[in-house]
């Protein structure tokens, strides 16, 4: 049987209207899509690098209960966090987001370790969300040292509590109130056996703030707890659980260190030297090495020296020497070993790793040194 024009007309309609509606839920789909998928991290030490410039760790340390953290676009989630200690001593851990270097890890072209004198201002945001039925406090760590140590532990932790939920306090004792940022805080010092702790706490929960982490540190230093010729190596957001603590979050973060003051011009936060970098590969069928030489081409000596660039996709790093790696993929930043801190002017240092590759092996597109582009031989 033949079917009629006006039949065939309006089957082309409905077909079109059809094709028309796919594609726009095809368009809205894909504007909605996530730019990537979170990141889990469930080992003890384990981390990972949001937004390219900061590192989300795990950090279980107190406990073998197991403890996952989830990265997200903007900053973390708890999203495993088994088991208690008791609340009258240490934490079960610190998962957190930081700028700056913690044990060797440091997060990719962060200008720390830079010396207090020469910072004008550190901005800083973060966003915390909150649950019930967990003991723990909502923790931004400040980091101090009389060296631009990248590794161990620091002389002065500054603790920032935005929350406290439970029977738990600071280490050491009240000594008394103080108004920073614009806000009123009880003042708490002590040593936890390692470092000196100064704590700053918030008389009510504070889910989010915009500050200038430099505020808390000249209190630090105007209480005889540092000193100016120190350096702040790094700043971080987080959580210390006692008791459970699944669903906190770091909803976002960010940190930004102004410097451009005094102090020594060739150390770590001064001006930065011009760089040139040789990037050598020897290359075989799913692996490859990489042996990278760091030229100081400027005027002054630049200490405690921070090199930053991306591998590119299917790249992983497995081993390295001369260097400590921060990341294994994507954005990695390289950090001195005890004899190769400083490249003196007109100087070079050098180092290497070993890594796997998938797909067509390619080199990094370019390279920054303590946050300053480096021109590549």
């Amino acid at each position: 049987m033949r079917s009629s024009p006006h039949r065939l007309r309006t089957v082309r309609a409905l077909f079109g209207a059809l094709i028309t509606t796919l594609a726009t839920v095809a368009a809205l789909l894909a504007a909605t899509a996530p730019a990537r998928a979170d990141t889990v991290v469930c080992e003890q030490f384990g981390s990972t690098v949001i937004q390219g410039r900061y590192v989300v760790q795990n950090n279980r340390w107190g406990t073998s209960a197991p403890q996952c953290v989830t990265a997200t676009d903007t900053g973390f989630r708890l999203t495993q966090a088994d088991g208690s200690v008791p609340t009258n001593g240490a934490p079960k851990s610190y998962p957190s987001v930081f700028n700056g270097c913690h044990y060797t890890n440091c997060s990719p072209g962060t200008n720390l370790p830079a010396q207090i004198s020469t910072i004008s201002s550190a901005p800083s945001s973060i966003s915390y969300g909150y649950v019930s039925g967990a003991v723990y406090n909502a923790s931004y760590d400040i980091w101090l040292d009389p060296t631009p140590r990248t590794d161990g532990v620091n002389r002065t932790e500054i603790m920032i509590w935005f929350n406290r939920v439970g029977p738990i306090q600071p280490i050491g004792s009240q000594v008394g109130t103080a108004s920073v940022g614009g806000r009123s805080w009880e003042v708490w010092t002590g040593s936890n056996g390692s470092n000196d702790v100064i704590s700053f706490v918030a008389p009510s929960a504070i889910s989010s703030w915009s500050f200038d982490v430099m505020d808390f540190v000249d209190q630090t230093v105007a209480r005889g707890m540092a000193q100016n010729n120190w350096y702040l190596t790094s700043v971080q957001a987080g959580f210390e659980p006692w008791q459970n603590g699944a669903g906190l979050a770091v909803n976002s973060f960010s940190s930004t260190v102004n410097t451009g003051g005094g102090g020594d011009p060739g150390g770590p936060g001064g001006p930065a030297a011009a760089c040139q970098v040789t990037y050598g590969t020897s290359v075989w069928q799913g692996g490859f090495t990489a042996d990278v030489t760091v030229k100081n081409t400027g005027s002054a000596a630049v200490d405690g020296w921070r090199l930053g660039f991306t591998l590119p996709s299917g790249q992983r790093v497995t081993s390295a020497w001369n260097a400590t790696l921060s990341g294994t993929s994507g954005a990695v930043t390289a950090s001195p070993v005890a004899h190769n801190a400083r490249i003196a002017a007109g100087g070079t240092q050098s180092f290497g790793f070993q890594g796997t590759y998938s797909g067509t092996f390619a080199k990094p597109s370019g390279f920054t040194l303590n946050g300053t582009a480096c021109s590549v031989a």
